[in-house]
């Protein structure tokens, strides 16, 4: 992805596009329920169903392609953390304050949707498959790589309203963000498969495995092999 500031290293780089905006009223409304062949989480996976699994991989490999810095985002496994993030607490909005009152909101106030992030990506999900369907008359991981591109331009800038689901802009905010930490999160939740995303930005990991080197190094280039929480057990 390489215009409109939307490129690779800017993506990796960079911090939620313009964040988790504010809830609409229209965010209630529900799109069709799946149908029964399409429920079930294929192999591997604990939340997505297999529309919203080939959803997931067909984003997060346009978003972080195989190159000579990483391998593609499912060879890292940012699809895998975020069905784990699904399926677990996260998703089902345990921290979550889901009392309302649902009114529309500013940036700064956060999350306002009456939706679990588990529900967001479920209507989000399909909701963008319809899109995609309107106008190219193939899903998402279906359309080719250039109309995959523009999409995702136009969603990042606000440009894709979607008809029936939830706000445009605050799902691509929560997809934008759940790839960063899938991308850069210790490997034990599923993503940063082989340390990649730390390899990437010479990240040592563990941070308390370090901490003796922060002034020796300050300033320096420190090359040292990343430590995960798995490696500290």
């Amino acid at each position: 992805m390489e215009k409109d500031g939307f490129d690779r290293r800017s993506f990796l780089k960079g911090s939620v596009a313009g964040g988790v905006a504010a809830a609409l009223p229209s965010a209630q409304a529900q799109t069709s329920p799946p149908k029964p062949e399409e429920s079930a989480p294929p192999a591997g996976y604990a939340f997505l169903n297999p529309v919203e699994a080939l959803f997931v991989e067909a984003l997060v490999d346009h978003m972080v392609p195989a190159d000579d810095l990483t391998p593609k985002g499912t060879d890292l496994g940012i699809n895998v953390f975020i069905d784990r993030a699904l399926a677990g607490g996260w998703g089902k909005g345990d921290r979550l304050y889901m009392q309302g009152p649902w009114k529309e909101g500013t940036p700064s106030q956060g999350y306002q949707l009456p939706l679990t992030p588990a529900d967001l990506y479920r209507t989000g999900i399909a909701a963008a498959n319809a899109s995609c369907v309107k106008a190219h008359g193939k899903p998402f991981h279906q359309i080719t790589e250039a109309q995959r591109e523009q999409f995702l331009l136009d969603w990042s800038a606000g440009k894709v309203a979607f008809e029936n689901g939830p706000p445009a802009r605050v799902f691509f905010g929560m997809l934008y963000q759940n790839v960063m930490e899938g991308m850069f999160s210790d490997p034990i939740y599923g993503g940063n498969r082989d340390k990649g995303g730390w390899k990437l930005i010479g990240f040592p990991g563990v941070i308390a495995v370090h901490y003796a080197n922060v002034e020796k190094y300050r300033g320096k280039k420190y090359e040292v092999k990343s430590v995960s929480i798995q490696d500290m057990s």
